[in-house]
């Protein structure tokens, strides 16, 4: 028995089935999430079926969060989508349930649940979710909303299909996802709108960014310039881009200040692998987009170096 039939399998047994992702959700967790819930609500109306974590307004147009007690978890399954790492699963209950599966496309280095389907050459989580729905059509069903909420995290993976991880395939289910009633202009348009303060933020970055001659850049974002544009850590997502739009940029290191005055630290490229570099710096990720955190400048100064031996050596 595969993994897929293994999952179907799980998901037939419970009546309960909570489904979680990761911390500072993006589209694709949120996507991938709901599009699950979308999918298992339809094909089996007589499950209770819930999708819980942080709620994050700015993602309602993809699906809200239910907030349940935690006598739910009392045999249930939970479904963790999107999230490499058990430290990242939003909502730490993610445990008191019966069974726990892992579905997601970051590279297994830290596996966790009684079941894991992982497959890290997918665009994203939700392309999964989609792969899964189309395995069993005889017994699933794809309503508008799971599709809406899947497309919404396949463009918000890819960049709207310009990152290296968009396949023939992220293409093919991207049209698939139409179809079934996506509507790719809206949310397109939606995932590019910026607001006045990120836009002036924007500016910012491009004023202030370094690029050196490697092919390496960067930019640090210090609370203290958060404040003057009206925002937090959680809202500079729109920026991490940015960088790789500049020509000769092969690679780019966004660091963010946190409220404890260590940095968040974005890593992305577009030849260079710069998963190992966060792994040594309490990160990791996919080979062209990372995640790390710097305790201090000094730290800062140390990504910094390597970032600029891989582009150099790129």
């Amino acid at each position: 028995m595969d993994e897929l039939t293994s999952i179907l399998e799980q998901i037939k047994k419970y009546n309960k089935i909570i489904i979680h992702r990761h911390q500072r959700p993006d589209p694709d967790a949120i996507g991938s999430q709901v599009g699950l819930a979308e999918i298992l609500k339809a094909s089996f109306p007589y499950k209770q079926i819930y999708v819980v974590g942080k709620h994050i307004p700015g993602f309602d147009w993809i699906g809200t969060m239910d907030e349940i007690e935690s006598d739910v978890y009392d045999d249930a399954l939970v479904i963790v989508t999107d999230t490499a790492n058990a430290p990242r699963i939003d909502d730490r209950r993610f445990n008191n349930g019966d069974e726990l599966i892992k579905i997601d496309h970051h590279p297994n280095d830290e596996p966790y649940g009684d079941l894991m389907w992982v497959r890290d050459d997918a665009s994203s989580c939700s392309e999964m979710i989609y792969e899964f729905y189309e395995r069993f059509t005889n017994e699933l069903k794809l309503p508008q909303k799971a599709a809406h909420a899947l497309y919404a995290g396949i463009v918000g993976d890819t960049g709207r299909f310009l990152y290296p991880a968009t396949t023939p395939n992220t293409m093919r289910i991207a049209g698939e996802l139409m179809a079934a009633g996506a509507d790719a202009s809206t949310i397109c348009q939606r995932e590019d709108t910026i607001t006045l303060p990120m836009a002036r933020l924007s500016a910012y970055v491009y004023e202030n960014m370094t690029l050196l001659e490697s092919g390496a850049a960067y930019v640090v974002l210090t609370d203290v310039i958060l404040k003057r544009y009206g925002l937090t850590e959680a809202g500079t997502s729109a920026v991490v881009p940015l960088l790789g739009k500049i020509q000769g940029v092969k690679a780019w290191a966004i660091f963010v200040e946190q409220e404890d005055g260590h940095y968040r630290i974005r890593l992305r490229s577009k030849g260079p692998f710069i998963n190992e570099l966060a792994k040594k710096h309490q990160g990791g990720g996919h080979p062209l987009a990372s995640g790390a955190k710097a305790r201090d400048e000094q730290e800062i100064k140390e990504v910094v170096s390597q970032l600029d031996e891989l582009a150099a050596n790129a």
